[in-house]
């Protein structure tokens, strides 16, 4: 059972939940449908957990390869392919049907989506390309439009402005820990941005860019009407927090890889705040 929550990757489980949590609560119109919104933590929790081992199991021999993977369930033994797949495939198919039965085909068919393009389009191309990390960021960000259309609304301008906050979110976050973990990723044979930049330049230049082109995507639920002013206030200056910490990581490359770490973990508590914020001033 211990393995079995491991190859369901429990911390981004939970992340995948909060944001369809977020989603659906900024979509809801009273009254609150409490039913409904539990049907769709859950069918989103089951295929969040499936494929995250879905994930596993296609990576289990790159995961042997690392050092920071090699005790993952899979390399380690301690679980085999086929339990792991069976656990997967139960789960991912339980929570898509879940969410087709119990609220709605188009969040289902959202659910779906993101487990295709994570564990066979996003998992495809990370031998073969470092244009991975923005493909790998479709699948993160879906999971807001899912909570979004199980509460009955419609992919409209605000539910794109969560998406592409999401999207956005989750790039320095990628490339501080590509920058972190490189010598891992080199050696398990993954083409990352930071494997042939020697000095972490590039990786760092481009954590500023998304940090810096987050701040104003980030501040359109408040111009479309969907949050107001203490969601506008909050995420600017979560944003700035988040920026700063990218431009330290350009401006002092004696300390790269410490940044890089505080890259990270401001990335961490970023999100959360930015879906209280939002759940909290939510306008309507």
């Amino acid at each position: 059972m211990k393995a079995v929550l491991e190859l369901s990757k429990p911390r981004i489980t939970q992340l995948v939940v909060l944001t369809a949590a977020g989603g659906y609560y900024m979509a809801a119109r009273a009254p609150f449908a409490l039913g409904r919104f539990g049907w769709t933590l859950l069918g989103t929790a089951l295929v969040a957990a499936g494929t995250n081992a879905l994930n596993q199991i296609r990576e289990r021999d790159t995961d042997a390869l690392m050092r920071r993977t090699r005790d993952r369930p899979l390399p380690s033994g301690r679980i085999t392919p086929r339990r792991a797949l069976a656990w997967a495939a139960g789960a991912a198919t339980a929570g898509i049907g879940l969410l087709a039965w119990r609220v709605n085909l188009l969040t289902a068919a959202l659910a779906a989506l993101t487990l295709v393009s994570y564990v066979w389009i996003y998992t495809s191309l990370k031998p073969r390309t470092s244009y991975n990390t923005l493909v790998g960021a479709v699948p993160g960000a879906l999971p807001v439009l899912g909570g979004w259309t199980a509460a009955g609304g419609e992919l409209s301008a605000p539910a794109w402005a969560l998406f592409w906050i999401l999207f956005l979110w989750q790039l320095p976050h990628f490339l501080a820990l590509a920058w972190i973990y490189r010598d891992d990723y080199r050696s398990a044979g993954l083409a990352m941005l930071s494997i042939d930049d020697t000095d972490g330049s590039r990786t760092a230049r481009m954590t500023l860019l998304y940090a810096v082109a987050l701040v104003p995507v980030s501040l359109l639920p408040t111009v479309l009407g969907l949050t107001g002013a203490v969601y506008f206030w909050g995420v600017l200056g979560l944003g700035f927090v988040y920026a700063a910490a990218g431009a330290a990581m350009v401006w002092r490359p004696a300390a790269r890889s410490l940044w890089a770490r505080r890259v990270f973990l401001v990335s961490i508590v970023y999100l959360p705040a930015l879906l209280t914020l939002g759940v909290v001033d939510k306008t309507g």
